[in-house]
Order: C-alpha cells, then structure tokens, then sequence
C-alpha cells in the first residue's frame, strides 16, 4: 500500500500538477486566498527552489485608492480583479516574462474571483489562453457602489 505524501494528505499540493509547472520552466503567478485577503506572488523556480520575484495582497489597494469603510471587502470579485491588474501592470513594467497561473489546490469554478484575477491581468495586457466564457462580466465586478474600479485603476497606471 502506497503511502501519501503529507502535503498531500493535508490537501496543499498536487505533486503531479506541480511537477509539470516546474519542467515547464516558465516563471509562474501563485493566486492563493487566506480569511482575510487575496495574495498573489510571481515566482521563478530553478530546481525545484522556488524564488519569490514580488507578491501583492488586496490590502496593497488601499494604497490605490480603495476605501477604508470596504475593508470588508479585500476578497471580493472586485478586488481580485484589481490584484490580476496591479500584478499585470508591474509585470509589464519591469518587463518580466510572461508566467503561466497556478492556482494550486483551489477548485477553478467559472466567472469566480480566480477568473476575475485573470480578467485584471489580461487588462494589463498579459498574454495568457483563456476562455472568454469563464470570465465574470463586467457588472459583476462592479457591484460595490462604494469602490470605483476607474478610480483605483487609473492610480495602478501611474
């Protein structure tokens, strides 16, 4: 009887799907989400080490602009889309290569903030395949009256 590896057993590696991401060679964005907020980290691995380039979380779009009383709200479609975006504007920025995405064990339901995350980051002109029916629509992202999504993503662009 074949005994599982732990991270494994406790659900927080897919050894199969992490080995084809690492002879791929390609840098890779990590989206990951935690009880409060939405983390994503570009990340270049070289024999099996995996070097951290930058990582964001959605508390960073306070510094953008997002308002304190929607502090709540640092998970929501809105600001993973906002994350996708600002993590594709440093990308293009500093000129990086393009990653592919690594969602990890997270289940990849359509139109959910996985999607939205992507949604941002072929804004900010990254060139990934996608599906365009697995994108959330525009008004879904836009549901807080409170948060201006122009607003904070003309302050990503400068």
């Amino acid at each position: 009887m074949r005994s599982l590896k732990r991270r494994r057993k406790e659900g927080k590696t897919d050894y199969l799907k992490r080995i084809k991401l690492l002879k791929s060679e390609s840098p890779r964005i990590v989206f990951r989400k935690t009880n409060k907020y939405l983390i994503a980290q570009y990340i270049i691995s070289k024999e099996a080490q995996d070097e951290i380039k930058f990582g964001l979380t959605t508390k960073k779009l306070l510094e953008y602009g997002w308002p304190k009383e929607a502090l709540g709200g640092l998970k929501s479609l809105s600001a993973s889309y906002l994350l996708g975006f600002l993590m594709g504007h440093k990308i293009t920025k500093g000129k990086l290569t393009t990653p592919i995405i690594d969602f990890g064990m997270l289940r990849t339901i359509h139109k959910t903030k996985l999607y939205a995350f992507i949604k941002g980051l072929l804004d900010a002109d990254i060139k990934i395949k996608y599906q365009e029916k697995t994108l959330p629509e525009e008004e879904r992202l836009k549901t807080n009256k409170k948060i201006s999504l122009d607003k904070i993503k003309e302050q990503i662009q400068k």
